[in-house]
């Protein structure tokens, strides 16, 4: 199952693979998500859901429940 994620503020836009790694899917977008420890402890690859949950990219895939996925990247000045 294929799902639409889109990156904002730049409102880039990919399919993906359900399952795919998150950040596997922002570089084949062309989306610079920062990172540090990769393991989803350091906070530097927190990214913003259009739920207001915030998610590591990181350590998170794309999930199956819904078609479309919006991820708001917002920058941390310390990264």
């Amino acid at each position: 199952m294929n799902v639409r994620v889109r990156f904002l503020p730049d409102d880039v836009t990919v399919d993906a693979e359900v399952g795919e790694p998150l950040l596997d899917v922002a570089e084949r977008a062309g989306v610079f998500i920062p990172t540090g420890c990769l393991m989803g402890t350091c906070h530097a690859c927190t990214v913003e859901l259009d739920d207001g949950d915030t998610i590591q990219a990181c350590i998170t895939s794309v999930p199956p429940q819904n078609p479309e996925l919006t991820i708001n990247l917002f920058s941390d000045p310390t990264w």
